[in-house]
């Protein structure tokens, strides 16, 4: 309608200013329903931002909680070709060794050949068979040599098989090369031998086997176990250069040999222990931090001078402070008759939680077990309160949530009607001001006909 022009056509009227100030005020329902869309969306995006560290809190709580947390160790060793690590099941003690040897792994060479006949013989065999291991326990490996025919074709086939080592050709004069076969894994187990043709499994472990084309006896490097020395006369050897559980839960690795006996130590892992704690207390003091930011005062001036106070998105939301309430009581509230203040858990005038590092290095040294029962103590509850705020499924604050997103969805239904609504309405309105500029119209042609019928009459008489 607006294009059809109707702006005081007759009656002077600027009427798309009139409709407009009369839709602003139709549409002031919709206006109050657009401010509530945008304070519920703002509402919903600080308590998705809270239930976030709140599970982040419940997750750090449930690991302090936890009795395994608290068996956290250390391996260190005096020499530095010896690495150590321990996992949470390994208990405090020490273990001295020498290190006599390092695992190896086999490399073979053969003779100079030209050509596969060369090295295989004439006729080409259809096969061959990679044996390792040894005794009862070793294995055959046929490798089939069909379409197989010069020494680059062997050492693919050879790499493409599943057998344990890796072969390549090594060029040594214009016309002459080497076979080189060297065994992916160390140790005595990954020794291996080379036989022509198709050798059984049982021939291998009985010794029966052939003599090989490329034998262990032979080898360049031979392959060898690893081998530490306990307490002077006790040798423990590894298929390779790491040793697990000879102490329980301790995995030791060598890299050089050591002749002067290397201790390895376990112990406590204070640092793990000691973050173990912090990274509690500082998980607590994100979640009260956002909560303290979310529901703070703001204060401005209005335009006439006076004073304006604005809550916090999250300041009238009764939830949000119940559940600071109850994490502050969960941290601070004494276990078993102890001040959580006693191991570094120290809350501050301004209701604030800090971690004092040298209490809890002092409490551990003290009695660790009662460290260990305080702060567990706190875990568990700070646990039950975040879980119970921020479970996926049933938290109060995922709870909260999905309310608010559904009453923001409903709100935005309603806004949409509104649209339609004022759509209508504004129609409404261009076609009776249309409407009112014929009628005027009308009457305006009717007034000029009268007004020249009655000069007419006055001329004539």
């Amino acid at each position: 309608m607006a294009g059809m022009g109707i702006d005081g056509l007759v009656s002077g009227l600027d009427t798309t200013a009139l409709i407009t100030q009369l839709m602003q005020v139709e549409a002031m329902p919709q206006t109050l329903l657009k401010s509530k869309v945008t304070s519920t969306q703002s509402f919903i995006t600080a308590l998705q931002g809270l239930n976030t560290r709140v599970a982040s809190l419940a997750d750090a709580a449930k690991a302090a909680a936890k009795p395994t947390s608290w068996d956290a160790v250390t391996a260190t060793s005096s020499g530095k070709s010896v690495t150590a690590t321990a996992t949470s099941g390994a208990q405090a003690s020490s273990l001295s060794f020498s290190v006599d040897k390092l695992a190896s792994a086999q490399t073979s060479v053969s003779g100079t050949v030209t050509t596969l006949e060369s090295l295989l013989g004439d006729p080409l065999p259809s096969s061959v068979t990679l044996a390792t291991g040894s005794g009862a326990t070793a294995k055959a490996t046929v490798v089939d040599l069909t379409d197989v025919t010069d020494l680059a074709g062997f050492a693919a086939k050879l790499n493409t098989a599943d057998t344990g080592i890796t072969a390549s050709v090594v060029k040594i004069s214009e016309t002459e090369s080497r076979l080189q076969l060297t065994a992916k894994n160390t140790g005595a187990v990954a020794a291996f031998d080379l036989h022509v043709g198709t050798v059984a499994e049982a021939d291998i472990q009985a010794g029966t086997a052939p003599a090989p084309l490329i034998g262990r006896a032979g080898a360049i490097v031979a392959a060898g176990d690893a081998q530490i020395t306990l307490w002077g006369n006790q040798p423990v050897t590894s298929a390779t250069n790491t040793f697990s559980d000879v102490l329980g839960g301790v995995s030791i690795t060598v890299s050089a040999l050591e002749p002067t006996p290397v201790t390895v130590t376990v112990a406590r892992d204070n640092t793990a222990l000691k973050k173990l704690a912090s990274d509690l207390v500082g998980a607590v003091g994100v979640v009260l931090s956002e909560i303290k930011s979310r529901t703070a005062t703001t204060t401005t001036t209005a335009s006439d001078g006076g004073t304006v106070i604005t809550a916090g998105v999250l300041g009238g939301d009764s939830a949000t402070r119940s559940l600071n309430q109850a994490i502050v009581s969960a941290v601070s509230y004494p276990v078993d008759g102890f001040s959580p203040s006693e191991v570094g858990i120290v809350i501050g005038k301004d209701g604030t939680f800090t971690f004092d590092e040298a209490k809890f290095t002092a409490a551990m040294a003290a009695d660790p077990a009662k460290v260990q029962r305080i702060v567990s103590g706190v875990a568990e509850r700070v646990a039950e309160v975040a879980t119970r705020a921020s479970d996926k499924i049933d938290g109060s604050l995922t709870q909260k949530i999905v309310n608010q997103e559904s009453f923001s969805k409903n709100l935005s239904s309603q806004v949409e009607d509104w649209d339609r609504r004022l759509a209508v309405r504004k129609e409404g309105l261009q076609k009776t001001y249309s409407a009112l500029e014929v009628t005027l119209s009308g009457l305006n042609a009717q007034s000029s006909w009268l007004a020249g019928q009655l000069a007419g009459l006055s001329s004539s008489s």
